[in-house]
C-alpha cells in the first residue's frame, strides 16, 4: 500500500490549538495517519517530542511577525 501525502491547505482562523484552543500556526501530521494543529507556544514547546513522531511539520509561524500589506502600501 502507498500512501501519499497531499499538500496540506493553509491554516486559518478557525483551525484551533489542540493544546489550548488558540489560533493554530502548525499542523503536524503523523506517521500513524492523524494529525495535530498547535499554536506557536505549544509548537515549540512540544517540537522535540512531535519531531519523533511526525511525518510532516506544516509551519506557519512566520505569519505571526510578517507585516501585511495595506491600501495605502499599494497606492504608492
Amino acid at each position: 500500500m502507498t500512501t501519499v501525502l497531499t499538500p496540506a491547505s493553509p491554516l486559518t482562523a478557525a483551525d484551533r490549538c489542540d493544546r489550548c484552543g488558540a489560533q493554530a500556526y502548525l499542523r503536524v501530521v503523523l506517521t500513524s495517519g492523524g494529525e495535530l494543529l498547535f499554536c506557536a507556544h505549544h509548537g515549540r514547546k512540544f517540537e522535540p517530542e512531535l519531531k519523533k513522531i511526525a511525518a510532516e511539520i506544516h509551519d506557519e509561524t512566520d505569519r505571526l511577525t510578517t507585516v501585511p500589506a495595506t491600501a495605502d502600501d499599494e497606492e504608492h
